[in-house]
């Protein structure tokens, strides 16, 4: 039975339903949580608050990798490259679940700023789309740098004892590495340190923001 291509009209539609689904619907992971085979520890206030706040920052970095990738997607002229953006918009709603899901563990919720930086995000991944494929698989490499700072910094800073948030970061780190190897291989430009360091300090709001509200 053949497949059919879908039109303009059809992918802006399924665009349109994949952002609902990411800041409405609760996302379905395909992979079990790494949490799941870790003991849960008793944390005190303090690192309960710590916790979450981290788990929440992470959240919205998912929020905003799924906004990206859609927004690639939608854009890019190549139908392997959306079909790569595409693919790596799946594989990261695994994370998206994991930090909610832990999220409502330590008795915390998601930013309640996701939208707009989901808004902004789609916007970015848009545009870098629309200037060639090779900007948006670059687009893709950069920012998961950015993200793989993050984790790392997670890394240190989480509770010693909350094993859970701490596997949840451990997977993410390896998944995000992985996928921004893939953009640079799949032909993504190196952007130079200034646009880095732009897209830093843009990231550096986001977390603030967020790890509070």
């Amino acid at each position: 039975m053949s497949t059919r291509k879908l039109s303009h009209l059809d992918r802006i539609l399924d665009t349109v339903e994949n952002g609902l689904r990411t800041l409405a619907a609760k996302p379905t992971p395909g992979r079990v949580s790494p949490a799941e085979a870790t003991t849960d520890a008793v944390l005190s206030d303090t690192e309960r608050k710590l916790s979450a706040s981290l788990m929440r920052v992470n959240h919205t970095g998912e929020v905003c990798a799924q906004a990206l990738y859609q927004g690639q997607a939608l854009t890019a002229r190549l139908p392997k490259v959306r079909e790569e953006m595409e693919q790596a918009a799946a594989e990261e709603v695994d994370h998206l679940a994991w930090c909610a899901e832990r999220l409502a563990q330590l008795d915390s919720h998601t930013s309640y700023l996701n939208p707009a930086f989901y808004a902004m995000s789609f916007g970015l991944g848009a545009t870098a789309g629309l200037v060639s494929d090779q900007v948006s698989l670059g687009f893709v490499a950069a920012t998961e740098d950015r993200v793989c700072d993050h984790l790392r910094d997670h890394q240190n800073r989480l509770p010693a004892n909350d094993t859970k948030s701490r596997a949840i970061v451990d997977q993410m780190l390896i998944d995000e590495e992985k996928h921004g190897h893939a953009a640079l291989d799949a032909g993504g430009m190196l952007f130079p340190a200034p646009i880095k360091k732009a897209m830093t300090l843009v990231s550096k709001v986001m977390t603030f923001t967020t790890s509070r509200i």
